[in-house]
């Protein structure tokens, strides 16, 4: 399977899975082929609703984005195509 592929079908599963989460900026952040065990593991990122940060002179005065992102790693089978799983991305908090 080529990489466009993985991150299509990546896309896809996400925006299937948390559709009832009104999901928006649905994009690619990571793509990793692991040769040994024969997937994709293709990090997409999006927002949610509840992600949005009220505009306050804190958040404006610590630089916070007005819209925070959730990341998960969806892993793709490189033979048949067929979606394995999706797991959450840990991030840093700066």
């Amino acid at each position: 399977m080529e990489a466009q592929n993985a991150i299509t079908l990546a896309k896809s599963q996400v925006s299937t899975i948390f559709a009832d989460e009104g999901v928006v900026n649905v994009g690619l952040e990571e793509l990793e082929y692991d040769p040994a065990n024969g997937t994709w593991k293709v990090t997409i990122g999006f927002s949610r609703p509840w992600d949005i940060n009220t505009p306050n002179l804190l958040n404006n005065a610590m630089n916070v984005p007005p819209l925070r992102r959730t990341y998960k790693v969806v892993t793709i089978d490189d033979t048949s195509g067929r979606f394995l799983s999706v797991s959450n991305r840990e991030t840093q908090s700066a």
